[in-house]
């Protein structure tokens, strides 16, 4: 970041970011904003996803930044409510936000669409996965949408039931659902895997709304159940595990999709005492032993520690990275991308790289390619949080 001298202003860096003791201008970098809960119930999400683009941003600034302009990350706290979006974009608006992450969680990154369909401001969101999030020309997912996670999902149960055919093992009847109704994400993965499987019993597929904790009538509907899929966020599938520990049969699987990801750090929780197994589907593993996910885990828990440490964060780390490097390649196509670079035409050089043929390799994937409808094309893992006692 240049220095701006100045013997009435006082500057402090701090984690590469411009802080003013009384004012501060943000036209010396290119400037990226992320909305997402950095207090709150899911403050573990929205605080990977600002501590690991932080991390990304400090890199590329380590390395000389873009053509010697420096990256500067705007984040600012929503609280996973849709309401206080509006607030937080046209705060990041004011201080020169060119080019975004969204939201972390796709309630909020609904509204966030909208508002940025008007200005024409690329965003790349890292988590908010609902189908309808990347509607408009300017939003891409790094994450997969809700659909291709529940499609996925079900295809991952489909060839254990295949097995069981064989093998006396899982049959359709064994299979359970249980999902937050009044929730877009959970409700999108869950439309998706019953379209794929709707040989599951009625009496298998089991919601909860609001803000509710007790499920007592829900474990007594799925007791039964061998295999209980959970397209729900870490918290409440934390709580029905503690409660259905004795009373759902000890060999049978919790299978979740990336809102799993973190429960074991989940505070009050102690996941060794469940004695089911833990697993989900995910683009990146936090306990890999090589490669580009190591090496973000490695850096990661460094700086900021194991706690948040989750794929959240892993592909916010992903998204910055990949911004940058559809600018570089843009710029050595003879495109002029700068800290004056105007929002409008910052989307147009960003879609033309994403709608094309750039390809990007991370710690959430590899060959990471974009369809022009925002769509992003990966492979998905089955990982094993933790195996049945």
């Amino acid at each position: 970041m240049k220095k701006i001298l100045s013997i009435v202003l006082a500057v402090v860096m701090v984690a590469g970011c411009c802080v003013a003791l009384s004012s501060c201008s943000y036209k010396d970098t290119i400037n990226i904003g992320v909305s997402g809960p950095l207090t709150g119930d899911a403050a573990v999400y929205g605080q990977a996803v600002a501590n690991a683009a932080q991390l990304a941003v400090d890199e590329i600034n380590a390395q000389g930044g873009l053509n010697g302009i420096e990256f500067r990350l705007i984040a600012t706290d929503d609280q996973a409510d849709a309401a206080k979006v509006e607030t937080n974009y046209n705060k990041m608006m004011r201080k020169g936000m060119q080019v975004s992450l969204g939201c972390v969680t796709t309630g909020a990154c609904l509204e966030f669409k909208n508002l940025s369909k008007a200005d024409d401001l690329f965003f790349l969101t890292p988590s908010a996965s609902g189908d309808s999030v990347p509607e408009f020309s300017n939003g891409y997912q790094m994450c997969f949408a809700d659909s291709n996670q529940g499609g996925v999902a079900a295809l991952y149960v489909q060839s254990l039931l295949a097995a069981g055919l064989l093998t006396n093992g899982l049959k359709i009847e064994e299979v359970g659902v249980f999902y937050k109704s009044d929730d877009a994400y959970s409700k999108g993965i869950y439309d998706k895997f019953i379209e794929m499987m709707p040989g599951i019993p009625e009496a298998n597929r089991v919601a909860f709304t609001g803000t509710n904790s007790d499920f007592t009538a829900q474990i007594d509907a799925l007791k039964g159940c061998k295999f209980i899929f959970m397209p729900i966020y870490y918290t409440p599938a934390s709580q029905f595990m503690v409660q259905a520990k004795d009373k759902i049969d000890a060999k049978a699987i919790y299978y979740g999709c990336d809102g799993f990801d973190g429960i074991e750090s989940a505070e009050g929780f102690d996941i060794t005492s469940i004695p089911q197994e833990v697993s989900m589907l995910s683009h990146y593993n936090s306990k890999a032993t090589e490669g580009k996910a190591k090496e973000f885990a490695d850096k990661y828990e460094a700086k900021y520690g194991k706690d948040t440490l989750n794929q959240f964060g892993a592909s916010a780390y992903d998204c910055v990275w990949a911004i940058y490097g559809a600018m570089k390649k843009a710029v050595a196509e003879g495109k002029t991308v700068n800290n004056e670079t105007t929002v409008a035409d910052m989307c147009a050089i960003l879609k033309e790289q994403f709608n094309g043929e750039y390809t990007y390799s991370g710690a959430t994937g590899t060959n990471i390619k974009w369809a022009d409808t925002g769509y992003v094309a990966k492979v998905a893992d089955y990982i094993q949080i933790k195996a049945a006692n």
